[in-house]
């Protein structure tokens, strides 16, 4: 019985590189995978899913507007998995879109993606299928004191630390750090090391 899954994480956990590697799997064993990413992201290049290790794969890609059911019943050819990179980005109509590609055609779907934006809030896409998939799973990354990382800030261009604006705007490790909750409340980020000689005062 296929299964929509629902991988999800911080920035920087390593998801793409899982999605990448668990897409690779299926295919060595001769069987084709459906690949789909968001159209806005095109840091690699649009419909391109890329990882920050360099492993990268070629994708069809979404908007808001396409039906994903629909794109997947109108492939040519059988296909044993879907892979859904940036799924945080989904409409809530095409997070359901996918439970009817497990339910209906009875294909496996592995969804990947954020789950909360900067502000500590749920994306759409990623609300939905908190709520809906059968199976959730976390890709845990850390804070860089040593905790997981469950937040996310956003950095400005200056260093300071974004308090308002879009949900979405697209970035990598220029532009988002993951922290614990603890560090993300208090917005604090890695101190930073001294570069000087170290001075050990003298005691008179």
């Amino acid at each position: 019985m296929a299964k929509l899954y629902f991988h999800y994480s911080a920035m920087n956990a390593g998801k793409t590189t899982v999605l990448l590697q668990s897409s690779y799997n299926y295919q060595e064993h001769g069987m084709s995978v459906f690949l789909l990413t968001a159209a806005i992201d095109t840091r690699a290049g649009r419909g391109v899913i890329a990882s920050r290790i360099g492993l990268s794969a070629k994708a069809s890609v979404y908007t808001d507007n396409d039906n994903l059911f629909q794109m997947v019943q109108d492939l040519p050819h059988e296909i044993a998995c879907v892979f859904v990179d940036e799924a945080q980005f989904l409409t809530d109509e095409q997070a359901w879109q996918l439970s009817d590609i497990t339910d209906k055609l009875n294909i496996p779907v592995m969804s990947y993606g954020l789950r909360t934006d900067f502000k500590g809030n749920l994306f759409s896409g990623s609300a939905r299928l908190l709520a809906i998939a059968d199976v959730i799973k976390e890709i845990k990354t850390i804070c860089w004191c040593g905790k997981k990382a469950t937040m996310v800030l956003r950095i400005q261009g200056d260093g300071s630390v974004a308090e308002n604006g879009a949900q979405i705007a697209i970035g990598g490790n220029d532009q988002y750090l993951s922290l614990c909750r603890k560090h993300w409340k208090s917005k604090k980020l890695k101190p930073v090391e001294p570069t000087g000689p170290m001075i050990t005062p003298s005691i008179v």
